[in-house]
């Protein structure tokens, strides 16, 4: 028996040899380039290796239209997702058909050449509704389409010149071809493979095993490194956990390898992606979960997706792309029989136990243990590792408010009191101190005023990564790049944003340094609170008002705050 073949029938391996490419990098030297974001590269990377068979380069408008409408491309192959090269209007208007553009990473290493056949201007909002069903962007992929990417796309064949460069875990990352080459080896034919993006624990081992001896083959753990959901555990502990689960297998019954896909938690057509990302890996068959890439509920609190919609497209779809959708059934503890079942094999007098998401998270953050019977202890000690509870967790305490509202005062004295606890080392990144240490160059244009706030935001984020304490006191008068950092920092550690809401009188009659009367009076121009807006936080975590609470009143309610959160003992 031979492996399934790829998607369309053959690989297509993009990269061109090493006599082309150096052909290719002279007669591009001076051709105009594009900086590729994280979530291309990742394309980029599947283009280039063959996991987008028969895709052999960004999409051009033709098959983004039959994508959309059709699932299927131009040519009547099954594709469910637009593989698009978004840019602003400002780099698509210096685009021409025709033409040669040079495709860099972050490094500016040339990754491969697009001659560009394609230019439109999509209808995003469409995109978001036929794709992901909604135009809500509490969902990531929406999100990306209508906050992110860019209004113009282009599309065209690609050569390819290297792949993106990887320096972690080299031994795990597998290209397709590479991957068909080892179950060649192994005599592996029948292979299912498991999608996942989360750690794995006791119940995820039993239902992959399962899995594989229901359909008498063998196993391919194959998670996605690439770009996930936001707030997921990142790779790097993933990936630890996922090398200690793999002891717990029998000898040449599994694999892992690890899959640079930059994924869109599109529900049921993801999904359908990710079976058709298996087959030219050399997979026959995919394990789809309840809700599977799904990105959890909208605004309203309701479910993007319906629990089976992922299964039910792949099922119909499982003759004509050739992969076979193997049900994800829930397992449960059952404690009388000290072992897992799935939950529609559990009759009603036994009793069922399970640990969820929220409750795992819950347990982290308070130093709880994690039982046995629900993950490996070595598993168990590598999430604490990367997830240590919250009382030695690094975290950002970001004050915002008019000048004069009392934010550095405040700032200040709590400095002092973290200090005074020895908790951990605190870093004070007052507005002033700032301005002259890192950001002296700039202006108070709003441009320049998010810069600032950026780049406290990057410093506090590395603090708190570190597993530090960092305060920090500007003005930062727009929401917009407030949620940024906090998006920034909450992916490192926890995220306090203190709003002291003192009222724009007050905070003119305490006018130490005379700021206000200077801007009433014209002499300083796009002073906040005078002529130029300040943009009252959404949902801080704290909100102070030093008019009616004492210094000592406002640095204890921050303190009370801290200590009711876990984050100081």
């Amino acid at each position: 028996m031979t492996l399934i073949q790829p998607h369309g029938g053959s690989l297509c391996d993009l990269l061109v040899n090493a006599d082309e490419r150096i052909k290719i990098q002279q007669e591009t030297l001076n051709n105009p380039s594009l900086t590729l974001n994280d979530r291309q590269l990742c394309d980029m990377e599947m283009l280039l290796n063959g996991g987008f068979s028969p895709l052999k380069g960004f999409m051009g408008e033709a098959d983004y239209v039959s994508v959309m409408e059709n699932y299927r491309l131009s040519d009547g192959t099954v594709w469910p997702i637009p593989i698009t090269l978004d840019v602003s209007k400002e780099i698509g208007d210096d685009f021409n058909i025709g033409e040669k553009i040079v495709l860099r990473d972050h490094e500016g290493v040339a990754l491969g050449i697009l001659v560009m056949s394609d230019i439109w201007s999509p209808d995003i909002e469409k995109e978001a509704m036929m794709i992901y069903g909604s135009a809500d962007s509490c969902h990531p992929g929406v999100d990306y389409l209508l906050n992110q990417s860019g209004i113009v796309y282009i599309g065209g064949k690609i050569l390819g010149l290297e792949c993106p460069r990887h320096y972690d875990y080299i031994h795990l990352r597998h290209s397709p071809s590479q991957l068909r080459k080892q179950f060649e080896k192994m005599g592996w034919t029948k292979i299912v493979a498991f999608q996942t993006r989360n750690p794995m624990h006791r119940a995820h081992k039993e239902l992959v095993e399962r899995a594989s001896s229901k359909i008498g083959g063998n196993l391919l753990i194959h998670p996605v490194v690439g770009m996930t959901k936001p707030g997921d555990v990142d790779h790097y502990t993933r990936v630890r956990c996922y090398e200690k689960i793999m002891k717990k297998f029998s000898k040449d019954s599994a694999m892992l390898s690890l899959l640079p896909l930059s994924m869109r938690m599109g529900g049921p057509r993801e999904a359908l992606w990710h079976a058709i990302i298996r087959k030219n890996y050399g997979c026959t068959h995919l394990i789809v979960g309840r809700d599977h890439a799904g990105p959890g509920n909208d605004i309203q609190g309701n479910p993007f997706y319906g629990p089976y919609d992922a299964q039910e497209l792949v099922e119909k779809y499982a003759d004509e792309i050739g992969v076979t959708m193997v049900p994800f059934k829930l397992m449960v503890y059952v404690k009388e029989k000290s072992e897992y079942l799935p939950i529609d094999e559990v009759s009603d007098d036994l009793t069922q136990i399970n640990i969820s998401g929220t409750e795992l998270r819950e347990r982290l953050d308070k130093g709880l243990d994690l039982p046995e019977w629900f993950t490996y202890s070595d598993v168990a000690d590598e999430l604490r590792r990367s997830h240590p509870s919250k009382n030695h967790r690094g975290f950002t305490i970001f004050f915002t408010g008019l000048s004069g509202s009392g934010k550095s005062t405040i700032a200040n004295a709590l400095l002092v009191k973290l200090l005074e606890n020895g908790h951990r080392r605190v870093t004070l990144l007052d507005g002033d101190i700032v301005r002259i240490n890192l950001s002296s160059e700039l202006g108070f244009s709003k441009e320049h005023r998010d810069l600032n706030i950026q780049r406290i935001g990057f410093v506090a984020s590395e603090i708190t990564k570190n597993g530090g304490i960092a305060i920090c006191a500007p003005i930062a008068p727009y929401e917009n790049i407030r949620k940024n950092n906090r998006k920034l920092i909450s992916k490192v550690g926890g995220y306090i944003e203190v709003h002291v809401s003192t009222p724009l009188d007050v905070c003119e009659k305490r006018d130490v340094k005379g700021l206000y009367a200077k801007a009433r009076k014209g002499l300083i121009k796009g002073f906040t609170g005078i002529d130029d807006p300040y943009e009252v936080p959404d949902k801080p975590e704290i909100s102070i008002d030093t008019s009616n609470l004492s210094q000592e009143q406002a640095v204890r309610h921050v303190l009370t705050y801290l200590e009711n959160e876990g984050y100081l003992i």
